[in-house]
């Protein structure tokens, strides 16, 4: 996920029209590299240019080493050397996307290891300016993570263990960094979980080696999926592509592991001496949020009344859920103006709340112990909880997915249209179509969006107004507060019909029928598009074309932008074009 650069004038100035919708010339218009840079798809600051279609199938065959590999190689040959480290003054544990104190495996290791020495635990969680900025990680992602730092702060004294936060102006200085604090206090041992993103691997992969090498045993534990990456093959013995056997195969994991579910305690109260001896640690308060991801007042405000932070906020949204929601859910979870979902999304990228809690929640909820039996809002829950990890299985096995490229790599020969005007359209729920601009108005005001408006929303973007997806993609991490970059990209690849175990290129949403079926009163759109509050009956979905133009008008709410049916005949003129070169 990389930065958008700022809305630019249609490339080199000129427009064409394609069935009648103006376009500006394709990237294949300029050089690749290029075009991808002018718009901000990839960030020269941290990444290098795009890599090329060969040098991905290379990491799909294994050609090239993977980083999740590269990982667990520098863990095999220092095992040895971590195993016979002995615990010296401390024991850290680093907090990254894993912000609880219940059910985090690598804390309660790390705990654990303090108390067989009577040695403090110390954490740590570093704020990294540039890499907000080469996630693209969003402003009220960012303060959202600031505020649970402050409850975990406070769980965490109640428990006798420091939480030390400091801003590192360098990514590249992390690593360093936290060495130094590891020699500081005296800590031989420090753990963490894994994140699963091609740098983080290498980062953590490296820091193995480097801590072996310097006294120092780094333990990097796999806890973010409820089955970690390389756990689950086909009968070939490859990873799994599609979702539904790869969901069959998690199921049967853990029905036959059923101890995967069990979860990790709390970790225990440090030694009386801890609270004088870093007294300094405890003192010391949470910085502010780095000057480029800084919330407005009216922001501050507007996102902290919608979204409480910390893991108690986390169970008891979870708990909630499950009560009083979950039963209705297969029937109406399609529904954005239902409130029928659990809403944590926001509380999984953050690590507030683990997927692992999740899923054994909603088991024992159920009149069965099967993951697949029983209630069908049940299982159905489950089975959307799942993609979090089926996604981030992808992105271990095919690395490229973390470096601007489709996981079809073929996909890149479509040509996008790079037209900033109707981006623009897009982007602020200006397209003329009420469903498309309920959902990105959404999005806009709370940090978030129903699960079935991204889809309507991301395939109205990729194919009725064939702009680039990966422009879609980079505008929801900027603005999500669940902004999880496996699952953005995964559900923008499936909308686009480029990613893993796609919806097929020729299927195209009809934005009228999405509202139609699931807004059927115009309730959604009322909330949301304020204009059409007084637009009344089925004419809520199409003002311009159902006799109450003249009331749309008149409160400024635009005609549609395209033309679906044009539009549908040029993405699928423009898909078979781009797939059929490559396929020659």
């Amino acid at each position: 996920m990389l930065m958008m650069a700022p809305l630019k004038a249609a490339v080199n100035g000129t427009k064409r029209k394609v069935n009648g919708v103006a376009d500006t010339p394709s990237k294949k218009a300029k050089s690749g590299d290029s075009i991808l840079e002018e718009y901000g798809i990839v960030d020269r600051q941290f990444y290098p240019p795009e890599m090329q279609n060969e040098r991905c199938k290379q990491y799909a065959t294994n050609a090239i080493e993977r980083p999740i590999e590269a990982l667990k190689e520098a863990q095999k040959e220092t095992r040895s050397e971590r195993d016979k480290t002995q615990v010296k003054d401390a024991v850290v544990h680093w907090f990254k996307c894993d912000l609880r104190i219940t059910d985090n495996k690598a804390l309660h290791l790390a705990s654990e290891k303090a108390k067989s020495r009577g040695v403090p635990l110390i954490c740590i969680h570093i704020i990294s300016p540039q890499d907000y900025k080469a996630h693209v990680t969003s402003a009220v992602r960012v303060d959202f993570v600031l505020r649970t730092l402050e409850v975990l702060k406070e769980d965490l004294a109640h428990l006798d263990i420091p939480l030390y936060v400091e801003t590192v102006a360098k990514r590249k200085a992390i690593p360093n960094r936290i060495f130094e604090l590891c020699e500081k206090w005296g800590a031989s041992h420090l753990y963490t979980n894994i994140e699963y993103e091609v740098d983080e691997l290498r980062r953590e992969a490296s820091m193995t080696r480097t801590g072996a090498e310097n006294g120092i045993a780094v333990h990097a534990v796999p806890d973010t999926c409820v089955v970690a990456p390389g756990e689950l093959s086909s009968g070939t013995g490859n990873q799994y592509s599609v979702y539904s056997p790869w969901f069959r195969a998690w199921v049967a994991y853990l029905h036959t592991h059923p101890h995967q579910l069990d979860l990790f305690d709390p970790p225990n109260k440090n030694p009386e001496d801890a609270r004088r001896t870093f007294k300094h640690l405890f003192e010391r308060e949470i910085p502010e949020a780095p000057e480029n991801k800084k919330l407005s007042g009216e922001e501050k405000k507007r996102f902290r009344s919608m979204w409480p932070p910390g893991e108690h906020e986390a169970r008891e949204r979870l708990g909630k859920f499950l009560s009083e929601k979950v039963h209705n859910y297969a029937d109406a979870r399609n529904i954005p103006s239902g409130n029928s979902t659990a809403t944590v999304s926001a509380h999984f990228s953050s690590g507030t709340l683990s997927a692992r809690t999740a899923i054994a929640a909603a088991r024992d909820a159920n009149s069965t112990k099967k993951l697949d039996g029983g209630d069908k809002g049940i299982i159905g829950w489950i089975s959307e909880v799942a993609w979090r990890d089926f996604y981030k299985h992808v992105l271990a096995h095919w690395p490229y997915v973390c470096m601007n490229k489709p996981f079809k790599p073929e996909y890149t020969n479509i040509q996008w249209e790079y037209n900033n005007e109707l981006f623009h359209k897009w982007c602020t729920g200006m397209t003329g179509y009420p469903f498309i601009d309920a959902a990105m108005r959404q999005l806009n005001h709370t940090g978030y969006m129903h699960n079935r408006a991204r889809m309507a929303v991301a395939s109205f973007l990729a194919k009725d107004l064939l702009i680039d997806w990966r422009m879609g993609e980079r505008y929801f991490m900027e603005h999500l507060i669940d902004g999880d970059f496996a699952s953005n990209n995964g559900g923008w690849g499936f909308s686009a019909s480029t990613g893993v175990d796609p919806q097929p290129y020729f299927r195209i949403f009809n934005p009228l029928l999405q509202s139609e079926r699931f807004d059927s009163d115009g309730v959604y759109i009322r909330k949301w598009v304020k204009e059409l509050e007084g637009v009344t009956g089925k004419a809520i979905h199409d003002p311009y074309g159902r006799k109450q133009a003249k009331a749309a008008e008149k409160a400024g709410y635009p005609k549609m932008c395209v033309d679906h049916k044009e539009s549908r005949e040029r993405c699928l003129k423009r898909y078979k074009e781009g797939l059929g070169r490559d396929m020659a």
